[in-house]
């Protein structure tokens, strides 16, 4: 029996319209991102469009902010202290990556953690870490989603995160310890992926290499969330060998059209829940 597919597109149109729904009713001013973009990177640029275009929908205020790739470091930290101390700017995103002359540690933590709505700053990993209030990075937060919607109860189910990266693996795994699931964080120099798969419930793939979890090596019934996207000579493919997972996975992601709408809805979503906070407007954070 194949696993029943996990419908992306379907969850995001649903959270960006319960967002929606939350902006017309905030009071006074509307919601406002910034999105400062350097350089001319292609994939990142039809990224920001999509964001900008996603918080007009939302009736969000979009601030777009475009600089050369050849922008003194100096001048973009600056940037950042304006938006920081902006107070019709709710969240902040830089987005990556930056050139090679700019330190993006020094910008991500120059960003107010507060309007830090990507969840990069060290200050809201700590946060996820310790159980306090903060943002969430939107990828894993997305993820949680859509595991929520498979499983009802994951308290003492078995997760492997394959991938440690600061912005996917390690919050993956640290909001899935959140729920009370026993966590293994695989990565590129696992011994036996294999040995940890097979007995993983949940399984999130976010290690950026093409097929690499086949469906021989997962538990029948795993919920498989494929973060990976890869450009290959076949198209775009995912961490996980989809045809030979679909027959053995309760639940499984498809690339594309699974992870990938989740993050910016919920990039919309953390800067409605920053708005709300800054504002004192009484918003249900774990109600969308």
């Amino acid at each position: 029996m194949a696993a029943r597919l996990i419908d992306g597109k379907a969850r995001a149109a649903a959270l960006r319209a319960a967002v929606a729904e939350r902006v017309a009713a905030f009071p006074g001013r509307k919601p406002g991102l910034a999105v400062v973009l350097v350089g001319e990177d292609p994939a990142s640029s039809v990224y920001v469009r999509s964001k900008n275009r996603a918080c007009a929908e939302a009736g969000m205020r979009g601030f777009e902010h475009r600089l050369p790739d050849t922008v003194a470091q100096a001048d973009l930290l600056a940037l950042v202290d304006r938006l920081n101390a902006d107070p019709e700017v709710d969240g902040i995103l830089v987005q990556l990556p930056l050139p090679k002359h700019i330190d993006a540690n020094k910008v991500i933590t120059r960003i107010d953690p507060d309007k830090d709505v990507d969840g990069f700053h060290p200050v809201n990993a700590g946060r996820l870490a310790t159980g306090l209030p903060g943002f969430v990075p939107c990828t894993p937060f997305g993820c949680l989603m859509l595991i929520r919607d498979v499983r009802e109860r994951l308290a003492g189910l078995e997760a492997v995160v394959v991938g440690r990266s600061n912005i996917v693996g390690k919050p993956m795994a640290q909001l899935l310890i959140a729920e009370s699931c026993t966590v293994t964080v695989a990565h590129s120099r696992t011994r036996d992926l294999g040995l940890h798969l097979a007995r993983a419930d949940v399984v999130v793939a976010a290690v950026g290499v093409p097929k690499l979890i086949r469906g021989d090596q997962l538990k029948a019934g795993a919920t498989v969330i494929d973060v990976g996207i890869n450009r290959t000579d076949v198209g775009l493919v995912g961490d996980v060998d989809f045809d030979s997972a679909l027959p053995v996975a309760g639940a499984i992601t498809p690339v594309p059209g699974g992870v990938g709408p989740m993050t910016i809805a919920c990039l919309l979503r953390n800067t409605l829940v920053s708005a709300g906070r800054r504002e004192g407007v009484e918003i249900d954070e774990g109600g969308f």
